[in-house]
């Protein structure tokens, strides 16, 4: 039998960002009261503490878990006891995000992610331990900065959460109670209706996680830009890989991020040539992605000069 699926409403953020109080805000909900049993794993001891007299959920558990404690068998068996038929978790700020899904049993599914933020000290963590920060950004469907004011920068926040990824909403939440909500446009640095979308070097990272997160208003597109050729010999003649190494965060995470590309050139192509291409995207399946993907059709492709940065960035 398949396992039992198990939603998970993860709550991300540095101790005093504001994670118990909305928790413990959300269980006093009756709306959230949907008759589920619902299990609460704190994974960090904070400066405030839970109040179960007030939860308005009937069925529920509370459980603390150590890091040692965060495997899947584990947490498997704290469901099996409990019963539960939810989790919500308090994750620890101090965690990445990939020992959890490591340690995920079977059935388990993200429903929802919220990221916690003290604006008065994130911008500091974000010098200081930008990989941590980072770390909580990309899967969240919204970034919570508390404690806001005025003589703080939306735009800074702003530009920093877009670093990571343009899914999560974003709210400015005020001492107070104060809330608003971040409505700052992010125009892409090209021209995305263009014959050609003329991709510049320092551009190359924006254009890519925009290509990913929305391929279908790329399909039939054309597109130029520079890019490191990969080659492998399990690959079809005339079909390679172009792409750049982008750093998102910090060193820890350079990757090489690269589109699949079909072309009819006679160049003796080979890995780390730098190539300008220009191409039309076509969405499809291809076996290099093993799902739909961006394929890209040269019309014109001949070695060039690396950028001056030859590292991709947001920044």
């Amino acid at each position: 039998m398949a396992p039992k699926e198990i939603p998970v409403y993860l709550f991300l953020g540095f101790l005093e960002a504001g994670k118990t109080t909305f928790i413990q805000e959300t269980m006093e909900d009756e709306r959230f009261d949907s008759g589920e049993r619902t299990l609460l794993l704190v994974c960090e001891e904070g400066v405030e503490e839970y109040d179960p007299s007030r939860f308005a959920v009937e069925h529920f558990a509370v459980e603390e878990v150590d890091e040692e404690g965060l495997n899947g068998k584990n947490l498997a068996a704290l469901v099996a006891k409990h019963r539960s038929d939810r989790v919500v978790m308090e994750y620890n700020g101090m965690w990445e995000l990939q020992k959890l899904f490591d340690a995920m049993p079977d059935g388990w599914l993200i429903a929802q992610v919220m990221t916690f933020f003290d604006a008065t000290t994130f911008l500091a963590y974000n010098k200081n331990m930008r990989q941590l920060v980072y770390d909580k950004m990309p899967y969240a469907d919204m970034v919570v900065f508390n404690r806001f004011d005025d003589k703080f920068s939306k735009e800074e926040f702003h530009k920093i959460v877009r670093g990571a990824s343009r899914r999560p909403g974003i709210v400015f939440e005020y001492p107070g109670g104060r809330a608003e909500y971040d409505e700052i446009e992010d125009p892409l640095p090209y021209d995305i209706n263009a014959k050609v979308i003329e991709i510049e070097d320092r551009d190359y990272a924006f254009f890519y996680r925009d290509l990913m997160e929305e391929m279908g208003k790329y399909d039939g597109k054309v597109v130029s830009f520079k890019g490191l050729v990969a080659v492998d010999r399990k690959m079809k003649q005339g079909t390679i890989v172009i792409g750049r190494h982008i750093m998102t965060c910090c060193e820890a995470d350079i990757a090489y991020s690269g589109m699949v590309v079909k072309h009819a050139s006679t160049l003796p192509l080979k890995t780390r040539d730098w190539v300008k291409i220009t191409a039309r995207i076509d969405i499809q399946y291809d076996k290099i992605y093993g799902q739909e993907g961006p394929v890209l059709k040269a019309s014109a492709l001949d070695y060039c000069d690396p950028p001056a940065e030859e590292l991709a960035t947001f920044y």
